[in-house]
């Protein structure tokens, strides 16, 4: 029997994540807010330095596991010997039974549309070219729920603001909410916390806060997943990908409304409308940056 997944949302009580500044309103009055922290992480693989991001560095080592898995820089058949994470040197070392060398690699990024640090190595689609991912479906009384359920979770995004989202469900129900100040780390976070508890991707939906690009469907592909969910918009290069891999693409997801413009065929239509309450004007603003 296959062991329930550890369920994992936002702390936005954690006081290492925001700091509080004070300025100047529309009205000149003073005010305070407060503003998620921007670390730097530094990322080796054995002894080969990869990348440095900037992250707000909740779960340093989900971070790092799932960025060398979505690289395809991690295969699934290595053995990870230890994930080593230090704090007052701002790095986290990921070792591996077998010697790998990626410094050719290193040699051929390609800029992705990802915001901050988004990068994808110049043969990021091979891992993705032969890809069969699991039939599964997606009932609408299940995408309502889930957005429902992000929208009114407690997060960094409703403290704070300038963040992402990241959620991965089972049916309506989030089991492991990430935030970052770039969507690709709260992906990567999600991969690698799956990768941990080696959670099975075949009945998951995945939802982002961000656009859908190509990073974004190669990235869910990657993972096994089979259905992808934003409350934002698509990109050309994002739909034609998630329709030659079979993946189902869902976006401008808010309220009553959604789109779906590939793997339309794993969608059950169960839910009335009419029960369906529209999106109120506080879970609109969440998760509004489409960048």
């Amino acid at each position: 029997m296959t062991k329930p997944a550890p369920l994992l949302l936002p702390n936005p009580d954690d006081p290492r994540l925001t700091q509080a500044v004070t300025g100047l309103d529309q009205t000149g009055a003073r005010v305070e807010i407060r503003v998620p922290v921007e670390r730097a992480l530094t990322l080796y693989l054995n002894a080969q330095e990869i990348v440095t991001m900037m992250t707000i560095n909740d779960y340093p080592e989900y971070l790092a596991l799932g960025y060398l898995l979505n690289q395809n820089m991690l295969k699934p058949d290595d053995v990870v010997t230890g994930v080593d994470y230090d704090d007052d040197l701002e790095v986290v070392v990921v070792r591996t039974e077998r010697g790998t060398n990626f410094e050719q690699k290193l040699k051929k990024k390609t800029l992705t549309s990802g915001c901050a640090q988004g990068t994808a190595f110049g043969d990021l689609m091979e891992a993705v070219e032969d890809a069969v991912l699991p039939q599964a479906e997606l009932r609408t009384s299940w995408l309502y729920e889930m957005t429902h359920a992000v929208n009114t979770t407690p997060s960094l995004y409703l403290a704070a603001g300038a963040i992402h989202g990241c959620v991965l469900c089972v049916k309506g129900e989030p089991i492991c909410y990430m935030e970052d100040v770039g969507r690709h780390n709260a992906v990567d976070k999600i991969a690698g916390w799956m990768y941990r508890n080696a959670i099975d991707p075949a009945d998951k939906i995945f939802y982002t806060t961000g656009r859908l690009t190509s990073e974004m469907v190669i990235k869910t592909v990657r993972m096994g997943i089979p259905i992808l969910v934003s409350r934002s918009g698509f990109t050309a290069w994002g739909v034609e990908l998630a329709r030659e891999v079979g993946l189902t693409l869902v976006g401008r997801a808010k309220g009553k409304r959604f789109i779906a413009l590939a793997g339309e065929e794993r969608i059950v239509f169960d839910q009335d409308l009419a029960f369906v309450p529209e999106e109120s004007l506080r879970a609109r603003r969440k998760g509004g940056d489409d960048a």
